[in-house]
């Protein structure tokens, strides 16, 4: 996953890939590596000095072979599984979860759990200090076939608003479902950017899975199947009160023109502003950071509103959890998987994971008498070399662990808000429901119940929020009545089921 950080500096930055790269040593690779380093990724992972830094401190060399196609690793997954041609290890992997139980069903990847205590003693006690986290990539039968990225600030669906916009108006942070409406109100009257024209888009979204983050003000944080475990029973705000008053604020809020009316329709890459001069229409929006949505110069305006409690209590979805299945594991092809294992578990240590991530103190970055880091290049260099030739990090999910403290730390007033916005937002999010194994029957099961009930349900809920259809006693029912009919209640049972 792109991290925050790169993100936002790869905005600033172009240019062309140079060289500097360590020697390599000529003996014969002792292991094949095979992976996924992203659709956009334009490293080479032969030439990779982080690989080279690797093998001095461990010893071990590899044959890489690298995909940067999701349809060709998908393929090629496909191949793995059947036992052709295997490697030695995956790296980078983006197993899924059917993907890691049916390799290892096959046979072709192997247990790693009993190779963890002594061969990975960094990754086994993160394990061991984290139920969850253990519970996570520990399949029924006891077995942990592939190994984790640990990330305990992982991206979120955030609200950002315009703080220049509040300033202009003398408004404050607003704090509550009423603060929130009567703030769009006065962004779309006040002619909050200045222009004198009538351009404000007061909220922009896109579609229904972006508003129901706001749900959380009436206490729903259901994650993409509708449900969430609460006190070791797993529910869903489908049909609930709560989601009828929310979808009724959303209808009062579309019938004002404070929600963007092209919110149902739209594309990412249809609203983002690239344009460094122009105008920003936005009062509010949803988003990982401003970056995918506002030019660099106008990131500053923006600002994480934080959760609004509800009956006392402040929540938030969790999106990601802190847990990446799938990215490392050793096939049944290795002749010695604990040495492979004790190669990653350098990933699970601060040294080794920041090396991974920033490269090395004095040579990609350094600290600054204030104590904070920077890097020890141009925004050029970092962006077509550093991040590119001398770091893993960018691309596919690494195994390991990600140092969030240490990047809160880097030189940049943007990043380090950013940051700490997901920090407070984290310190209130629930996941909604924990990472579980299905069986494939299940999984199945699962899959074509989510097929027809999340667009039923989307396209339903939209249209209450835009009033094709009116919110009232006989459209409700009718609702219900529908999303009991396409499965719900049997997808609560198998959720269930997994977490009993």
């Amino acid at each position: 996953m792109r991290k925050i950080v790169a993100v936002l500096l790869a905005l600033m930055l172009s240019g062309g890939i140079c060289a500097a790269f360590a020697e390599q040593t000529q003996k014969a690779p002792d292991y094949i590596m095979e992976g996924f380093d992203g659709d956009s990724a334009t490293r080479a992972w032969e030439n990779n000095l982080f690989f080279s830094r690797m093998q001095e401190k461990t010893g071990i060399s590899f044959q890489f072979r690298q995909h940067n196609s999701t349809e060709g690793w998908t393929s090629r997954k496909q191949e793995i599984a059947a036992g052709t041609d295997l490697p030695d290890v995956l790296f980078k992997a983006s197993l899924s979860e059917k993907d890691i139980q049916d390799m290892y069903a096959a046979g072709v990847l192997i247990d790693l759990k009993p190779y963890l205590a002594e061969y990975a003693p960094d990754l086994w006690a993160l394990l061991q200090e984290n139920e969850a986290w253990m519970n996570a990539v520990t399949l029924p039968d006891g077995a942990i076939p592939a190994l984790p990225g640990i990330n305990t600030l992982q991206n979120n669906n955030m609200l950002w608003i315009n703080t220049s916009w509040l300033k202009n108006l003398k408004l404050d942070m607003p704090a509550s479902t009423e603060e929130l409406t009567e703030t769009l109100r006065r962004f779309r009257d006040g002619d909050p950017n200045r222009n004198g024209q009538k351009d404000e888009i007061p909220l922009s979204f896109l579609g229904m899975w972006e508003l129901r983050f706001l749900g959380q003000a009436y206490g729903m944080i259901d994650n993409d199947y509708y449900v969430t475990l609460r006190d070791g029973k797993v529910t869903s705000s489908l049909m609930s009160e709560e989601n009828r008053s929310f979808l009724t604020w959303l209808h009062q809020l579309w019938e004002e023109n404070l929600l963007d009316h092209n919110g149902f329709n739209t594309a990412d890459s249809l609203r983002q502003i690239t344009d460094e001069k122009a105008a920003i229409p936005y009062g509010a929006f949803f988003s990982i950071s401003p970056s995918t949505v506002v030019p660099a110069a106008a990131m500053d305006q923006f600002e994480v509103v934080q959760p609004f409690a509800w009956n006392g209590k402040t929540v938030y979805r969790d999106l990601l959890g802190d847990v990446i299945r799938g990215t490392f594991a050793v096939t049944s092809a290795c002749a010695k998987p604990e040495k492979l294992v004790s190669w990653v578990n350098t990933l699970y240590t601060e040294e080794g994971a920041r090396m991974a991530q920033y490269g090395l103190e004095g040579e990609e970055y350094v600290w600054e008498e204030n104590g904070t880091w920077n890097w020890n290049a141009s925004m050029e260099t970092v962006a077509n070399v550093f991040l590119q030739d001398h770091t893993i990090g960018e691309g596919g999910v690494l195994p390991g662990i990600s140092d969030w403290q240490f990047q809160k730390k880097y030189a940049n007033d943007s990043i380090r808000k950013t940051v700490e916005a997901m920090e407070k937002l984290k310190s209130v999010s629930v996941i909604p429901y924990p990472p579980v194994y299905l069986n494939g029957e299940d999984r199945a099961r699962i899959a074509e119940l989510q097929y027809n009930l999340s667009d039923a349900a989307d396209r339903a809920m939209a249209c209450f929020v835009t009033g094709d259809v009116p919110l009232d006693d006989a459209h409700w029912a009718e609702f219900c009545e529908t999303i009991r009919k396409l499965g719900l209640e049997e997808m609560i049972q198998i959720w269930q089921k997994a977490v009993d």
